[in-house]
């Protein structure tokens, strides 16, 4: 079960100074203490919006550079976050990797990440994430397509968590899906109502349906923000 340090606490309590609060809205109930929650990812903003204006606890899945060395996070942001992500210069990128990477790394820490891969080296994750999630706690996982950036009507999801499901399933944990989108500029972060994961697996064909499937209704509550369809008190 993971517990936030001290040193940990503090860190996100500063940078709740330079953040605007994000208002989470609910259309069923709050998220369960064993669940799996799908997001998009508005860049740095989906793990922060989380982790600094969420009462509960998580742990998250995220690419495997960010849990290394300086180097490799730096690399990474750099290399991909910044240019390939964010769609900025590389010479821009490389200046603001200098300052940024130290303390990104210091979020990736505290959030005791579950690091993801592109190998055979993600049922790592898949074990880690079910040993977590039978401790009663929830995984966050963001599986927008995001190679080319992030857009506010998002193209695809990965299907790796489709994998996660399953395999829970086949041990035992019905898990509730719980998916969410977060409106940055009008700082809302909507959350579905949750669906079990054994109420919908027959529904498709293969994981890449269903995987569309959220992609499709993630968007959905995107649009229910924007259009102003919501009574937030």
């Amino acid at each position: 079960m993971r517990k936030k340090k001290t040193w940990y606490k503090g860190y996100c309590n500063f940078i709740k100074i330079f953040k605007r609060k994000i208002k989470y809205v609910y259309l069923g109930e709050m998220v369960e203490d064993r669940a799996i929650v799908l997001s998009n990812h508005v860049g740095a903003s989906g793990p922060l919006s989380f982790e600094l204006f969420n009462k509960q606890t998580f742990r998250f899945w995220g690419t495997h550079e960010m849990n290394g060395k300086f180097k490799e996070v730096y690399a990474y942001l750099t290399d991909i976050y910044f240019t390939q992500k964010k769609h900025i210069k590389k010479p821009i990128s490389k200046i603001i990797g200098v300052f940024a990477a130290p303390f990104m790394r210091l979020f990736y820490k505290g959030l005791d990440l579950i690091p993801t891969y592109h190998d055979a080296r993600f049922y790592r994750a898949i074990k880690d994430s079910y040993n977590t999630l039978s401790e009663g706690q929830s995984v966050v996982i963001f599986p927008e397509a995001s190679e080319n950036g992030y857009f506010s009507n998002l193209t695809a999801f990965h299907a790796g968590f489709t994998v996660l499901l399953k395999y829970c399933y086949d041990r035992g944990l019905d898990l509730p899906i719980y998916l969410s989108y977060l409106h940055k500029k009008k700082h809302i972060h909507l959350v579905d109502k949750p669906v079990l994961y054994s109420e919908i697996k027959d529904k498709f064909n293969n994981r890449d349906e269903m995987a569309r499937y959220f992609c499709n209704r993630c968007n959905e509550l995107g649009k229910m923000i924007e259009n102003g369809n919501l009574s937030v008190k």
